[in-house]
């Protein structure tokens, strides 16, 4: 029997099913080997060699398959059609190879499939191909590109910047994007400006409201009401006067469909429509695929199979008429440069079926409904709109007011899909207008009366007329969706890598999510502004993009790899020596003068905004602390011990700024004062002297404001932890106290959190008896195991039970000694057991043991050149 691999058990299962009995069908489980861990992996003096590794876990793969080739020495490669795919079947090919499971004689074959369905996997067996080399090569010089700017330029941030974790050839390029956007929204000046509106009704009763365009026979541009003054003075003229209809226009329109998803849009449109991020996104996607419900979901291409049209026509024909279905197939043309990368669109495998009519699981359900719709939405007819413009005046044309809005003649495409939207603010065309004719008069009607802002507001006597205040906004932080689409337009990043880039940097440290916004954290400013001022070129969009497009050559065959190695290498190899000679306090002076807009911004009255608040001697610089993190601190340190978290001085700033004493402790006599530091607020007992190097601290509760602490609070504080007595059981002390997660009461090792932080010296024996009981209850009892939340079953290959279970850090799901943590955006009662093995294999690569093995296989391995080179610390996956 022919043996074919592919790269999951998922899709392993599913092809196996198609092919029968005639064909065994093994998972390499995604890619066998990968580079070697450590410096010189990549061999800069000999042509760039690469020093690859096998993994434990990929070994016994690898034996498999040469135990299966053994008995049927017949190899078929179904690895996934694209680059990375292309890679693992070069890998398979390799490895097998080197261990004389794969002999020169022996047939191997390759083949890809863009959807896993019967007819197209049958046909790809029918024919095969050889091993595309330029999309290997292309592959190489990626994984090359990116292990050489991890291991050289990560060495250098963490000696120059303390705390800062790694950088990357795309993703450092993609942090930027979103610290500028930053600054820029910090940076922004916010422009006054009114706008005056008015409510009118119709001979036949019906309201509408327009909008105040021209005043005094001129144009009303968007600042010409610029106070409350000139929109006062707008809103009377508009009240004093009759007003008529002198001008309808209508226009009709037509709004055509969108093209089907690409890898990007669907990302953009899942994160719009379904709050999902973008690698929620692709691993969701990638169980459809799998399953066969959808074709290849990683692709730039949006043109889509003749088949696939015409049996998208005839599902849209039988499900909503053939009124519904244009004349001809709409053809959209393809996107991507790279012909060879490119793929059909991300559509259903089969146009009928409807999410209603598949067993799928909640998320899988979501995606798929937006994907079979976007696609079906695609090759349907037009909507016909009519667009309305309705003039209004007085008879001297003093004012003149415009209503807009349009009537949807027939619906088109927008029966069953619209695209989603990133602005939030709607144009106004989009209103219903009633049946207005020109010469009707347009009586004023009260409508404002109730209405508020968090802007002012005038209003005229009536209620008719309302003038508003607006203040021009910055621009929008970068949602996922926005910032993959920014990407996209830059030419930063393919496909296949959208995903990883934004889940890196949010892994870092560097960016967090707040909803759905991506705001820059302390340290992905710090390591912007190191990047953008030594190694400027290699963060440039024009230089990113250029490069992605020269390794797009490489996989179309028109460039040498290593040719677009070594020109990247030989300058930016000159940039690394230059840099690895700064000193520390150069780097941290050169980033203050980067960010000292940002961080110490012009206070107005002439005075410097780097002297220090407290002591009035020392200068304000950034600093930066070992564990990690950035603040502010005074040039006269230790006499001036005065902080400030990093960033400009607001709330925050002033807070620390307002430090002070709060009394004295009355059986010590130290002072208690209350200070702020970089991770906030906090009480402290004594200062800081030879004889007290650490005094005792206590963080305040979140709900405690600064403004309102006082000595008797403060006491309370440094009091903890508090002793509410001995367990009936055993004797042993119960404590509460405050900790990381919030107010706790502590019996041995049992730790059951408080509701409110007033408990901390409130709660009496009773109580803390009955939570403490409760906690144990969720346990299982003393010392019993845990509960499990869900119980999945048998592991499918190794046996033994897989469980979801409740931990201190979130729920994870358990295999014998396996615990892996379920992501955030999986819930424990959705998981399924493919994603519960593909979480505990993960894991169990990462674990010491198997690092060990990993390590000892590399001891073995022949790399005369590498032997040489200093070992440098591992670097996090480039995204």
């Amino acid at each position: 029997m022919p043996v074919v691999v592919v790269e999951s058990p998922a899709k392993a299962k599913t092809i196996n099913g198609y092919l029968g009995k005639d064909y065994t069908v093994l998972a390499s489980y995604g890619h066998v080997r990968d580079l070697v861990g450590k410096d010189g992996s990549v061999d800069t003096d000999n042509g760039f060699d690469m020093t690859w590794e096998i993994p434990a876990d990929s070994k016994k793969r690898i034996k498999e398959i040469a135990d299966a080739l053994a008995e049927d020495p017949d190899l078929i490669l179904a690895t996934d059609p694209d680059r990375e795919g292309e890679a693992i079947s070069w890998h398979l090919s390799e490895a097998l190879r080197n261990r004389r499971g794969l002999k020169k004689d022996m047939p191997m074959r390759r083949v890809a499939f863009n959807a896993i369905t019967k007819s197209a996997v049958q046909e790809a067996i029918a024919n095969p191909r050889e091993i595309d080399e330029p999309l290997v090569q292309a592959y190489l010089a990626r994984r090359a590109l990116d292990y050489l700017v991890g291991f050289n330029l990560s060495p250098i941030l963490w000696r120059k910047l303390p705390g800062a974790k790694s950088a990357g050839r795309v993703q450092s390029v993609s942090l930027r994007l979103i610290v500028e956007r930053e600054m820029e929204i910090e940076a922004f000046d916010p422009k006054e400006y009114w706008s005056v509106r008015a409510m009118l009704e119709t001979p036949r009763g019906q309201r509408f409201e327009a909008r105040l365009v021209s005043l005094a026979g001129s144009k009303l541009d968007r600042f010409d009401l610029s106070d409350a003054t000139q929109a006062e003075l707008a809103v009377q003229a508009v009240e004093s006067r009759e007003l008529s209809v002198v001008a309808v226009e209508a226009k009709p329109g037509t709004r055509n469909p969108s093209p089907p998803f690409m890898t990007s849009t669907l990302q953009q449109e899942a994160s719009r429509k379904l709050g999902m991020g973008a690698k929620a996104c692709m691993s969701t996607a990638q169980r459809l695929y799998e399953a066969g419900h959808i074709t290849y979901m990683r692709t730039d291409g949006i043109d889509m199979a003749p088949e696939a049209v015409h049996a998208a026509r005839d599902a849209i024909a039988e499900r909503y008429g053939r009124d519904y279905v244009p004349g001809s197939p709409r053809m959209y043309k393809n996107k991507a440069k790279n012909a060879q990368e490119a793929h059909e669109c991300i559509r259903p495998t089969d146009m009928t079926k409807a999410a209603g009519d598949l067993r799928l699981e909640k998320d899988q359900k979501a995606l798929y409904d937006l994907i079979w719709k976007r696609t079906l939405a695609s090759q349907m007819e037009a909507a016909r709109l009519e667009r309305t413009t309705v003039t209004i005046a007085d008879r001297d044309a003093h004012v003149e007011l415009r209503a807009t809005g349009q009537v949807i003649a027939f619906d088109g495409f927008m029966k069953v899909y619209t695209e989603g939207r990133d602005d939030e603010e709607a144009n106004g065309e989009d209103k219903r207008l009633p049946a207005i004719h020109e010469g009707d008069a347009a009586k004023k009607v009260a409508a404002y009366e109730g209405e508020t802002s968090d802007n002012e507001l005038l209003r005229a006597p009536s209620n008719a007329v309302l003038g508003q205040q607006h203040f021009t906004q910055p621009p929008p932080r970068y949602t996922e969706a926005t910032l993959v689409k920014r990407m996209e337009e830059l030419g930063i990043g393919r496909p296949s890598t959208y995903a990883s880039i934004l889940s890196t940097i949010v892994d870092r440290g560097y960016v967090r999510k707040e909803g759905n916004r991506l705001f820059p954290e302390d340290q992905g400013r710090l390591v912007t502004a190191f990047l953008s001022n030594y190694f400027r070129k290699y963060v440039g969009y024009d230089f990113t993009a250029r490069l992605e497009n020269e390794l797009d050559e490489v996989s179309a065959g028109e460039a040498d790899y290593k040719q677009v190695l070594d020109r990247f290498w030989r300058d930016f190899k000159a940039a690394i020596d230059e840099t690895s000679e700064l000193r520390i306090t150069d780097v941290l002076e050169k980033i203050n003068e980067v960010l000292e807009p940002h961080l110490f911004p012009d206070k107005g009255d002439g005075s410097d905004p780097r002297l220090c608040p407290n002591c009035g001697m020392g200068r304000l610089s950034m600093r930066t602390a070992r564990s990690g993190g950035a603040f502010i601190g005074c040039s006269n340190y230790p006499e001036c011990r005065y902080t400030r978290p990093f960033g400009p001085p607001g709330m925050e700033g002033e807070q620390a700024g307002a430090d002070r004493m709060l009394g004295v402790e009355p059986e010590s006599g130290l002072e208690v004062h209350l200070k702020t530091g970089r991770f906030g607020p906090y009480v402290q007992l004594g200062e800081v002297t030879d004889e007290n190097p650490k005094p005792k601290r206590s963080s305040l509760p979140k709900s405690w404001a600064p403004d309102a602490m006082d000595l008797e609070k403060a006491l309370q504080l440094l009091s903890l932890p508090r002793l509410v007595g001995q367990h009936p059981e055993d004797g042993a002390e119960i404590e509460t106290n405050l900790g990381r997660y919030g107010p706790y009461v502590k019996w041995n090792k049992v730790y059951a959190n408080l509701p409110e932080e007033e408990e901390i010296f409130t709660i009496g024996m009773n109580r803390a008896v009955e939570l403490l009981a409760e906690k144990l209850a969720k346990r299982g009892g003393r010392g019993a195991a845990a509960a499990p939340l869900r119980e999945l079953g048998e592991h499918p290959e190794k046996g033994g039970p897989i469980n979801v279970m409740a931990g201190r850090y979130g729920p994870y799901v358990k295999w014998e000694k396996v615990n892996a943590t379920l992501p955030k955006e999986v819930a424990p009662e959705e998981v399924t057991m493919a994603q519960a093995v593909e979480l505990i294999d993960a894991k169990a690569a990462k674990s010491p043991k198997r690092k060990a093995a990993a390590k000892k296989t590399t001891a073995k391995a022949k790399a005369p050149a590498a032997k040489k080179k200093k070992a440098a610390p591992k670097k996090a996956a480039e995204g």
